[in-house]
């Protein structure tokens, strides 16, 4: 059987209207799309220890892969993407999908593997969807690991969020050329470039970059030795290059959240946020870079395949799996 085109089917889904739709509408209409058999395999009970394992690499996952579901139901998982993320969101999960295909290719695999799929990510619960209480859900596969919590009918966590290219810029092809995690990686060498030689000095912390990014797929994430150059040492339009370079990363997520959560950065002060760097000054060779504040944290990891395979992933140092805002609803529970 011929598997049909994960991309095709998200550029169906994103010419529906569904305006209408909250985000529990369209997740019970997936979960009541399933047979019971399924719903064993997908539903955890919210406190269940299943939220925390997440990760990036290829790997056996539990819940459901998109490969078992029929068409209607991939396109009821894909309306949550939209949900849940911004539209620059979901174009980089259709972007870093599609880079499946690319690597089946590059490495010889046969037409049918599974392996290297755009059809390998997992679909996870935690909970039931509701207006009221806890409840969450996950999308999680090769280089995509999202993570979504909501209380209230609102989306309270979003973190942790991975997202990877690999490569990162193709090589030959139709698509040769094309760039997945583009602004990640220009906005940052931008700034970079736009350093004093002393403001450098200070910025860059090592000649040399991590393997990947230091906080891998910890439960929760250790804050780093706090090291370059404060956003308060930076004159005006270096501030606003390291401001675009954040916006890539917070607006990924829908409006609500990404709004909620540059507030909460701005409440723990964006001067108190640093940008350093590690490895190659230039594009083709292995780097990294990091921002990090009281509670946020952004990896930036390019060091794989001559600087060709991007690993980057957003931290809430104290909010990530929504624990923050969970003790809060649970003390005014009770």
């Amino acid at each position: 059987m011929v598997k049909p085109d994960i991309l095709l089917v998200l550029g169906m889904v994103f010419s529906i209207s569904t305006s209408a739709q909250t985000l529990e509408d369209r997740a019970n209409n997936f979960l009541n799309s399933l047979k019971t058999t399924q719903k064993k395999e997908i539903v955890y009970p919210y406190e269940n220890q299943e939220r925390f394992n997440w990760h990036y690499v290829p790997r056996s996952r539990n819940g459901i892969a998109l490969y078992d579901l029929n068409e209607d139901q991939r396109k009821a998982v894909l309306l949550l993407v939209e949900a849940s993320l911004s539209a620059q969101g979901n174009t980089k999960v259709k972007d870093i999908l599609e880079l499946e295909d690319i690597l089946r290719a590059a490495e010889g695999r046969p037409a049918g593997d599974d392996y290297r799929d755009q059809l390998n990510y997992a679909v996870t619960f935690f909970g039931t969807p509701s207006k009221t209480n806890p409840w969450g859900w996950r999308l999680e596969g090769h280089h995509l690991s999202l993570n979504f919590t909501s209380v209230n009918g609102l989306i309270v966590s979003s973190t942790p969020s991975f997202f990877g290219a690999n490569p990162a810029t193709i090589s030959s092809g139709k698509n040769r050329g094309k760039q997945t995690l583009r602004l990640e990686a220009e906005l940052a060498f931008s700034l970079l470039n736009q350093l004093t030689d002393e403001q450098r000095n200070v910025a860059v912390i090592s000649t040399s970059a991590p393997y990947d990014i230091i906080t891998g797929n910890d439960r929760k994430a250790k804050q780093p030795e706090k090291k370059g150059i404060l956003y308060s040492a930076l004159n005006e339009s270096q501030k606003k290059s390291f401001l675009q370079l954040l916006d890539v990363y917070v607006k990924n997520y829908e409006l609500g959240f990404s709004s909620t959560l540059m507030k909460k950065i701005e409440k723990a002060g964006i001067a108190n946020l640093s940008f350093a760097w590690a490895g190659s000054l230039k594009p083709g060779a292995g780097h990294y870079y990091r921002i990090q504040g009281p509670m946020l944290l952004i990896e930036y990891d390019n060091t794989q395949n001559s600087g060709n395979h991007i690993h980057s992933v957003v931290r809430d140092l104290t909010n990530d799996f929504a624990e923050d805002i969970l003790k809060e609803h649970y003390k005014k529970e009770h």
